[in-house]
């Protein structure tokens, strides 16, 4: 499992699955990509698409019908939500130190050779420590093959900004080269080639970078709204969730006029692919779930627009 941000009720973990075990392949009743991966001797099945709000309803079913234990009714959200019960947990897998992991090994195979020489690389062009950066994904796991990608972290806001900026000058020098399948891709910059190998990184948010606790806000689903702005903030874009501030809201349907009451200031994306797809001062279209946010000590309200609520295919940010 995927864990999902920063915020976790006690004795649970909010998460998202990835990999399936084979022997309860039959009960998960979504697409399944041909490619199959190893851990130990678990054969181990991915969905083809992992983050779609019907899949996730898919989900919800099978693990309501299998798995109730990882189900989890959230009181400030007010909806179930797939989390792991922390005493359900064998093994933790943190991006940093299973790099670590790695680059203590005597001997490395052909694709960790490569990316603790990628990662080397970066860390002493862009001046960034080693500690900063991880490994996750398959290699992270120790189950990865030739056809393996090399997914790699970087943790916290200015770091990753600067390793960004490097791989932008490695990729104009020819070191490193882009690859853009869409508008997102080119948007982000997230994804390339080094050696023929893919690459793909994101970022975490170091310890002094979360501010918020679960509990803090009571979250209530308004209404479907569709309208376009202007980013004023993306520091914490990079993230999941993504955060974007923005303003100039513009409404594109009827639906999506609001008072000036109900005017939210900010874009939460739990979606991966819309992270760092546009930045301060661009113009993005939107369509996302509007939030009323009470602030539970307080009782201050503010409003906010939830990309990726699992409750329509619609939800989005595109850059324009």
């Amino acid at each position: 499992m995927n864990t999902l941000g920063y915020e976790h009720p006690e004795g649970r973990v909010f998460a998202f699955l990835k990999y399936i075990p084979a022997e309860y392949m039959e009960v998960f009743h979504v697409e399944m990509l041909e490619r199959t991966w190893r851990f130990g001797e678990q054969k181990l099945f991915r969905a083809e698409k992992l983050y779609t709000a019907a899949n996730y309803q898919s989900f919800m079913d099978t693990f309501r019908k299998n798995f109730p234990d990882y189900l989890y009714f959230c009181p400030f959200r007010g909806k179930e939500l797939i989390s792991a019960p922390i005493k359900n947990i064998d093994h933790v897998f943190v991006p940093k130190d299973c790099l670590q992991v790695i680059l203590k090994l005597h001997r490395y195979d052909g694709i960790q050779a490569l990316a603790v020489e990628l990662i080397s690389m970066l860390s002493k062009e862009s001046g960034v420590s080693l500690s900063h950066f991880g490994m996750h994904g398959s290699i992270a796991l120790n189950m990865h093959s030739e056809e393996s990608d090399i997914d790699f972290v970087v943790y916290g806001t200015g770091n990753f900004r600067v390793v960004e900026e490097t791989i932008d000058r490695l990729a104009a020098a020819g070191t490193l080269k882009y690859i853009f399948g869409n508008k997102l891709d080119r948007a982000r910059k997230f994804k390339g080639k080094y050696k023929d190998k893919i690459w793909m990184f994101t970022a975490a948010r170091l310890p002094n970078e979360v501010t918020e606790k679960y509990g803090d806000y009571q979250f209530i689903p308004v209404k479907l709204l569709k309208f376009q702005c202007t980013i004023s903030d993306d520091t914490e874009a990079i993230f999941r969730p993504a955060i974007y501030s923005f303003k100039d809201y513009v409404a594109a349907t009827e639906e999506s006029k609001l008072v000036q009451e109900q005017m939210p200031n900010r874009i939460l994306s739990n979606i991966g692919c819309y992270r760092n797809v546009v930045r301060t001062g661009d113009k993005a279209k939107v369509c996302g779930m509007l939030e009323k946010m009470e602030n539970a000590k307080t009782g201050a309200v503010s409003y906010q627009v939830v990309v990726g609520t699992a409750t329509s295919e619609e939800e989005q940010i595109w850059p324009l």
